[in-house]
């Protein structure tokens, strides 16, 4: 008994000594813990439904609003339809499905793209409108320009220089809301000089898609059906114009007849260099895609979006921020897109 307790006794020594030495108390303190660190955030995400991508216009939009938005620290994922309804509708969804934060639109067609604005807002996301307006929806906010001012615009620059004669209106897509407005914007300035018996309107269609081949066949139906007696043309924008003024080369006539445009795409300024195409209304595309990011960024944050205006669009008055357009002709080019590095003078002048 005495031999086993002895180790014992010592064992308990030790530990004693192990217990107490200053290596044992270090470790036995734990360190005081701090706050945890906190995870980072996931960027914005912003989804972007484009109708088309088959325009030069729209090519610059894409570019210019991914620029902005990567800018502002998020990220944008980016689907073009190209004209498809059903198309646009399930890429929309796609980005629905994924997750994103806002979600951004170019409809092809007003009406149907109500049904992407009621999907996503089931998913909880915000909806905002780019350019064009999306019709029978709660749409919660619409980013363009004054849409109806370009048509006035088109139509004070031709009545200026033509304000008697033979009229020919060709319309954009009637699928497009901003087609509608033009027009309402044109036939604004036209209908004084209609109701006085100055200007006939003889040929009035809208142009499906936009496209310029579709414009080029309303043109030559409008140059058959009338034996030649034209005095000036309004076209939806400088892609349709494009096609008009086709038309119009094909008949010896380019450059005699006044052609509105709009858009500012760089066949149509170097058609207006060249004096095939009268005037174009400049949208500075730079400020739309700039004020559209900073809009849907602040959405996501959840931030409250100061809107100054509102638009009917069938359902509800949508809050809108609607930019101001500019007319441009040969006497400002210099001044408007070129100053502005929309396009630059070699490619402008074809130097």
């Amino acid at each position: 008994m005495k031999r086993r307790a002895k180790p014992i006794w010592l064992l308990g020594i030790i530990l004693m000594l192990v217990a107490c030495s200053p290596d044992a108390e270090r470790e036995s303190i734990k360190p005081e813990e701090g706050p945890p660190s906190p995870k980072e955030e996931e960027p914005i995400r912003i989804g972007f439904s484009m109708d088309t991508l088959l325009e030069e216009r729209w090519l610059k939009d894409r570019d210019l609003f991914k620029e902005a938005v990567e800018a502002l620290g998020a990220e944008v994922e980016i689907f073009a339809a190209n004209g498809d309804d059903a198309l646009q509708i399930s890429q929309a969804e796609r980005l629905i499905q994924s997750g994103v934060d806002v979600l951004v639109i170019v409809p092809h067609n007003a009406e149907a793209t109500a049904a992407i604005v009621h999907k996503a807002h089931l998913a909880g996301i915000k909806v905002i409108a780019y350019d064009r307006l999306v019709k029978n929806s709660n749409l919660d906010l619409y980013v363009s320009f004054d849409n109806e001012q370009v048509g006035e615009m088109q139509a004070k620059a031709i009545t200026e220089l033509v304000p008697k004669g033979n009229y020919v209106i060709i319309g954009g897509a009637i699928t497009d809301n901003n087609a509608h407005l033009l027009k309402k914007g044109v036939f604004k300035v036209l209908r004084p000089y209609i109701e006085n018996g100055d200007i006939n309107i003889i040929y009035d269609q809208w142009t499906k898609d936009w496209t310029p081949v579709n414009a080029n066949a309303n043109m030559e139906e409008a140059l058959r059906t009338t034996n030649l007696q034209i005095d000036a043309v309004i076209a939806a924008n400088d892609a349709t114009a494009g096609g008009v003024i086709e038309a119009l080369e094909a008949k010896g006539l380019a450059g005699q007849i006044p052609v509105a445009g709009q858009d500012a795409d760089l066949a149509g300024v170097q058609r207006i260099v060249k004096g095939t195409q009268t005037m174009t209304v400049y949208k500075p595309i730079h400020m739309l895609s700039e004020e559209v990011a900073k809009l849907a960024v602040s959405m996501a944050k959840g931030e409250n979006i100061n809107a100054g205006q509102k638009v009917k669009n069938g359902k509800i008055e949508v809050p809108s921020v609607l930019l101001t357009p500019i007319p441009v002709n040969k006497s400002n080019l210099n001044t408007t897109v070129i100053t502005d590095g929309f396009h630059s003078e070699e490619e402008v002048y074809q130097e």
